[in-house]
């Protein structure tokens, strides 16, 4: 890729409160490899009670713009709307981009014609790298796993997705009444239109993982709500909503084989912690299908 045709890149980080994380995001976005004048960092502070604009004050990329109507879809709406670049790029502000994630970014969605989506790896970072909880280990192999989201779902999780303008222009954009899902119902309509989509392990984010139960139910709560929000939409149907209860109370065979443990103690945790967690989620899915509680 030579300067005269470097894309310029806008990249788009929600942020509702969060500020210590969203500065340590920010120090990892102004030191990418990918040149100084060719990006630009939106930071879109989605009505949070701390003081955003002084943190991305210290940042020469970034700036601020406010979001009234909560919600991160919302947020990401209101970023790509003032965005400059052909390209658009999109973390979370609790995620710590590689330093050369920008570039390996743009580079995945060049190579590929006609890409519209490129779903970037996510690293889970823990408390105590050298002896994650079971909870911390639940989080990393249930979810954010893009390969498989692309694979089986056709969608990226917006904590790391590259694409360009021009797709939202032709899509539309998220939507933004959903709470959860918003990125699986975009990541939809590219494939729908004929987009293709790439998974890239080079164009990686680090990304914390839920170490306590109460941060794993809300997360629980959130991804099983988002489908009854989709299905305003018509796009959650009872043949998915039975598919998904099938696969919550299977035993979670794939899911602990993807687990990086090493004593039998660990496993046999891990194991208890994802059948639990798999059976709450089954629960929680009935709850909202029947819209109890």
């Amino acid at each position: 890729m030579t300067l005269s045709t470097l894309d310029f890149v806008s990249v788009i980080v929600p942020v509702f409160n969060d500020t210590e994380r969203l500065a340590h995001c920010l120090q990892a976005l102004e030191q990418q490899t990918y040149p100084n004048h060719s990006y630009e960092v939106i930071v879109v502070d989605n009505a949070s009670e701390d003081d955003v604009q002084a943190v991305v004050t210290n940042f020469s990329h970034a700036k601020v713009v406010v979001e009234p109507q909560r919600g991160s879809y919302a947020a990401r709406n209101t970023g790509v709307a003032i965005a400059k670049g052909n390209i658009l790029a999109f973390t979370d502000a609790d995620c710590i981009p590689a330093p050369d994630w920008i570039e390996k970014g743009v580079q995945s969605l060049r190579d590929v014609p006609n890409c519209g989506l490129v779903a970037g790896r996510i690293e889970f970072s823990y408390q105590n790298p050298q002896q994650p909880n079971s909870i911390e280990l639940c989080d990393s192999v249930l979810y954010l796993q893009q390969d498989l989201y692309l694979k089986h779902a056709k969608f990226g999780a917006t904590a790391n997705v590259f694409t360009y303008k021009s797709v939202f222009a032709e899509v539309g954009l998220f939507d933004q009444i959903l709470k959860s899902g918003g990125d699986y119902e975009w990541g939809q309509r590219v494939f729908t239109a004929g987009y293709q989509q790439v998974y890239s392990p080079e164009a990686y984010v680090y990304h914390p993982a839920r170490h306590s139960f109460e941060q794993l139910y809300k997360k629980i709560l959130r991804t099983t709500r988002g489908p009854y929000d989709l299905s305003q939409s018509s796009t959650y149907s009872l043949k998915k909503f039975i598919k998904d209860i099938a696969r919550d109370v299977f035993p979670p065979f794939k899911t602990f084989g993807r687990a990086r443990v090493d004593t039998i103690h660990q496993k046999l945790q891990l194991w208890f912690v994802l059948t639990f967690i798999k059976h709450l989620t089954a629960l929680e899915r009935v709850k909202a299908q029947l819209k109890f509680g």
